[in-house]
């Protein structure tokens, strides 16, 4: 005979756990705050990973520490990187996949945008229900209510699910050079991914979130002598800069397409007709298509140099894919609206252009939720603040967002 199946637990049950944790969750807060962990600082990634290691293992999650190869990413023009772990933590619940459970991933990062003694610098600090330090939104507040979270869960045997699994990676300041092919692993099999990076200032999730594509172009003309025959040469910069001015006119042709040409380098001496300029610029779109639009209005201006006897090549540097607001994502967000509703308050979502790990899951064809932490903002800048009163609601909205995906009735 089987066993009956156990009750989902309560959104109201949850909040008043959520509750009872919350001086727990500041304490944790203030000590993961207190350790510089920059991108650039491995040392301090990994005692924040130590840390979190302990946390899931005591709630039952196998965890695998995996080193990413120095020099390990897409970029090819950036020097050897030597980062922090990648955390993967995986727990077995107790509804087969086969029987309607569903595997979810949690992803949050483990490193912050500061230098090296910031935390002794502006340390953590309350002023009211607002926290303060470096990373306190981004990401540290987030990652932290998701280990809060799976707390809950555990507090209240919540286990209606096939597999959670806790990704924590140590280099998404920058890109996730190094932890992008393990992320990529990770999510395969995922039926859900939540991702952890705080709620927008309004209180807003994320539902997608633009792709970004990087670009060099590089133009050859011919060197000449400035004064004697110039007519000899094919000026380079010149050719670059009516290549500026044709790639900034793309803004505005799409609505979902952002083109920014960022760096512009030519030539040696002013005395030699310049013979190679290089651009370097960034695409953001809301699509894949997008994406794929603009490169290719790329490439015709540059099969069209304004400059008589100069070339130029076109390179992909980069590509980060769209998060896309997909069906299922969206259904994902209605399971989040009902439980929001649920333990009393509104629930709103938007896209914006930045772009995160949520990006390279979603780019694996796993739907993803984002901005599931609490409510901060004024990321990387001194003034970073994180609402500590929306700490209980937006962890126990998590909770319940768990237990609701757990299974293929998606909490009916």
């Amino acid at each position: 005979m089987n066993a009956p199946a156990r009750q989902r637990p309560r959104p109201a049950e949850l909040l008043g756990t959520a509750r009872s944790r919350l001086q727990r969750y500041l304490d944790d807060l203030a000590a993961l705050v207190a350790v510089d962990s920059g991108s650039y600082s491995p040392a301090g990634v990994n005692a924040v990973a130590d840390w979190v290691q302990a946390r899931l293992e005591s709630l039952g999650f196998a965890v695998e520490r995996i080193r990413p190869h120095a020099g390990a990413g897409s970029r090819p023009d950036t020097p050897a990187l030597v980062t922090g772990d990648v955390l993967v933590a995986r727990k077995a619940g107790r509804l087969a996949e086969a029987d309607g459970g569903r595997r979810i991933l949690l992803a949050a990062h483990m490193d912050t945008v500061f230098e090296d003694g910031t935390a002794a610098e502006r340390p953590f600090a309350l002023d009211g229900t607002r926290a303060h330090g470096p990373g306190v939104s981004d990401d540290k507040g987030g990652l932290l209510a998701g280990l809060t979270a799976l707390e809950l869960l555990h507090e209240h045997d919540a286990a209606q699910y096939a597999e959670l699994v806790f990704l924590a990676t140590p280099d998404e300041e920058i890109g996730s050079p190094a932890s992008r092919a393990i992320t990529e692993d990770v999510a395969g099999g995922a039926h859900y991914a939540l991702g952890l990076e705080c709620a927008r200032e309004n209180g807003d999730l994320v539902v997608a979130r633009k792709g970004v594509a990087d670009f060099r172009l590089t133009v050859t003309g011919r060197a000449a002598h400035a004064g004697i025959e110039p007519e000899r040469g094919a000026n380079a910069a010149l050719a670059a800069a009516h290549l500026v001015v044709a790639l900034q006119a793309l803004n505005g042709r799409w609505d979902d397409v952002t083109v920014n040409v960022g760096v512009v380098r030519a030539g040696h001496r002013p005395n030699i007709v310049c013979p190679e300029a290089e651009l370097r610029l960034e695409v953001r779109a809301s699509t894949a298509a997008g994406v794929r639009r603009v490169r290719r209005a790329i490439e015709d201006a540059a099969a069209c140099p304004a400059v008589p006897g100069t070339t130029v090549t076109v390179e992909q540097l980069d590509d980060c894919p769209p998060m896309e607001a997909t069906a299922d994502s969206l259904r994902m967000l209605a399971a989040a609206e009902k439980a929001a509703a649920a333990l009393g308050f509104a629930l709103g979502a938007t896209a914006t252009g930045g772009v995160g790990d949520a990006n390279l899951i979603a780019g694996t064809g796993v739907p993803v939720l984002d901005g599931l932490g609490p409510v901060g903002g004024a990321d990387h800048t001194p003034q970073e603040w994180l609402d500590t009163a929306t700490v209980p609601e937006r962890v126990a909205l998590l909770a319940s967002l768990i237990t609701a995906l757990g299974s293929d009735d998606g909490g009916a």
